[in-house]
C-alpha cells in the first residue's frame, strides 16, 4: 500500500476543488485535507506525483498555485 503525498497547497476550498478535478480529468485520485494557517492541502498517491505535477502544471498558469511541497 502506498502513501498520499502533497502535490498542491490551495487557498481556499473552491482552489482546492478546482485542483482536485484537474486530477480526476487525467484519471488520477486526489484527497483535500486541511493544511497550515488555513490552507488545503491536496494529496495524491506516492505512484501518480509526477503525472500529477504535470497535469496541474498544464491545466493551471503558475500564480494560480498558491505553492507546492
Amino acid at each position: 500500500m502506498t502513501g498520499m503525498v502533497r502535490v498542491a497547497v490551495a487557498g481556499d476550498v473552491a482552489e482546492a476543488e478546482e485542483i482536485q478535478e484537474i486530477l480526476r480529468s487525467a484519471g488520477i485520485d486526489a484527497e483535500i485535507a486541511d493544511g497550515e494557517e488555513d490552507s488545503l492541502t491536496v494529496s495524491v498517491p506516492e505512484e501518480d506525483v509526477e503525472h500529477a505535477q504535470d497535469a496541474i502544471e498544464a491545466m493551471t498558469e503558475p500564480e494560480d498555485v498558491i505553492g507546492e511541497p
